[in-house]
């Protein structure tokens, strides 16, 4: 059994992670990652920009609006406030640290995205805004005296002391031993879940741990039935689907069913700009009837904006498909997690100890649909105050080690099979329109699952629990609200609205 002793340990490397590592010093922190998170992190993949009200006249005021409206009545406010009124530092924090954010003659190179009532979304190097931010986000914890990075560890659960702090956390290193890892405070940044369905534009490390964990070790969570769906994936069969980022239907692309006719018009007034789950669920309609659904971008990639979209370009020619010349076919897939482990206004959970920031956590934010770009914003805001609230803590004559109860668990990794099982129950009942009966029917399927399981199968128990628990928020959720939709509970319930 390895042992690491540090004051801090942030479990994720993406931007929510490092930047409360970032903003932690002087407490000296352990960043883990499970791969390599120049690739792994949902950050890294984030094709989509960084919203934040800095055009001419532009404002919070309006920012929030947007962020409400798409939130669809279950958005915090304050929590909503807090977070675009720090737009502007976190811009400057950011290009501080190097991030090219793109600009032309008149300033800032401002896009519209799905929701927002302007163009308002900052991108770096085009359409690769997620890598160029990861990337200045590295370089300045490498830099950082006060922070060390561990990638390849897997966490397997949280440790607890006996007076029920959390303390750290059980893992394993790359060989795969044991490993110990002992903390004064633990930050979950794991990122969100879409791993768990049968078609996803996350990566990998998109399974949902961090959550399970804190689940698992009796942390409030909320919002586990919000389920974003991005409704332009590249339909080629891929696992991940590519992104096809939004920006392209806000430069002029629009979407064309299996006859060649815009639909999206008719649907919404905003047409292709509406808020995501509306779109989301008008391309998924057709899908689950077997009908194709294109993205017509021929213009935007005809004209000179086709080079603010490199990423889009690379994805489409990789199979085959000329976006200058011809449709794109695409897809609905698991995006986005809005719900998560609860946090206050600093980002601690309810368990002493732990904090969350980034896509794991519930700020209240997002609501029940996040608004296009809001989410790289909300991470890099939310993880600078963590580390500020950490920092803040600072004492250094606090002893680390602390005596946790219970031993290590066994290391018994997922099969395969049983993963290919949980995506095919949660894809059949969860997706962007859902109905009771197979809400039920993927609740029973889930439970048969689970008394498969041997008992040392410690993360896909975690994960089945997990799985269980967002079913049974949308049971319970008897109305359609935002990305939660029930056919046979169509309406919004007034009575469930954030007040």
């Amino acid at each position: 059994m390895r042992t690491i002793e540090t004051d801090v340990l942030v479990i994720g490397a993406g931007a929510a992670g490092l930047c409360a590592a970032l903003s932690a010093e002087p407490r000296r922190v352990l960043v883990v990652s499970a791969g390599d998170p120049r690739v792994a992190s949902s950050t890294a993949l984030a094709q989509g920009g960084l919203a934040a009200p800095l055009g001419e006249g532009d404002s919070i005021e309006a920012q929030m609006a947007d962020t409400l409206e798409a939130g669809c009545h279950a958005s915090e406010r304050r929590a909503a406030l807090r977070v675009i009124r720090a737009a502007g530092d976190a811009v400057s924090f950011l290009c501080d640290l190097g991030v090219p954010f793109d600009r032309d003659t008149a300033g800032w190179r401002l896009h519209r995205e799905a929701g927002h009532s302007r163009a308002r979304v900052l991108h770096a190097h085009g359409d690769r805004t997620g890598e160029a931010i990861l990337a200045a986000l590295l370089a300045a914890a490498v830099r950082a005296a006060h922070i060390e990075i561990l990638c390849g560890v897997s966490v397997l659960t949280l440790r607890e002391s006996g007076e029920g702090r959390i303390c750290g956390a059980w893992g394993a290193d790359p060989a795969g031993g044991a490993l110990r890892i002992e903390a004064r405070d633990t930050v979950i940044a794991t990122g969100g879940l879409g791993r768990l369905f049968p078609f996803t534009t996350n990566g990998e490390s998109a399974q949902g741990d961090g959550l399970a964990m804190a689940l698992g070790h009796g942390a409030r969570v909320a919002g586990l039935e919000f389920i974003q769906f991005h409704p332009t994936a590249l339909a080629t069969g891929e696992d991940p689907v590519p992104l096809l980022t939004e920006a392209l239907r806000g430069a002029g692309a629009v979407l064309l069913d299996a006859e060649g006719r815009r639909f999206m018009r008719e649907l919404h007034p905003l047409a292709e700009l509406a808020p995501r789950d509306v779109v989301a669920r008008a391309v998924w309609s057709r899908r689950v009837r077997g009908e194709a659904v294109w993205l017509d971008a021929t213009p935007v990639f005809r004209c000179e904006r086709a080079e603010e979209f490199p990423a889009a370009l690379a994805a489409c020619r990789a199979h085959g498909i000329d976006p200058a010349r011809e449709p794109i076919p695409v897809t609905a897939a698991a995006h986005y997690h809005m719900g998560g482990i609860v946090v206050d206004v600093l980002g601690r959970s309810g368990r002493a100890g732990l904090w969350a920031c980034g896509e794991v956590a519930w700020t209240g934010m997002h609501g029940a649909n996040r608004l296009a770009s809001n989410s790289l914003l909300e991470a890099v805001v939310c993880g600078r105050t963590v580390g500020h609230a950490l920092a803040r803590e600072h004492d250094p004559m606090r002893h680390v080690c602390v005596r946790s109860h219970g031993d290590a668990p066994p290391m018994v990794q997922p099969t395969a099979t049983d993963g290919h099982r949980l995506r095919a129950i949660l894809g059949r009942c969860m997706g962007p329109l859902r109905h009771g009966r197979d809400l039920e029917q993927g609740e029973r399927e889930l439970l048969a699952l689970g008394s498969s399981l041997a008992p040392e199968a410690l993360i896909a128990r975690r994960r089945l629990e997990l799985a269980l628990a967002m079913v049974r928020a949308a049971l319970d959720r008897r109305e359609s609200r935002g990305a939660h939709w029930r056919e046979d509970y169509p309406r919004r319930d007034p009575a469930r609205d954030t007040r």
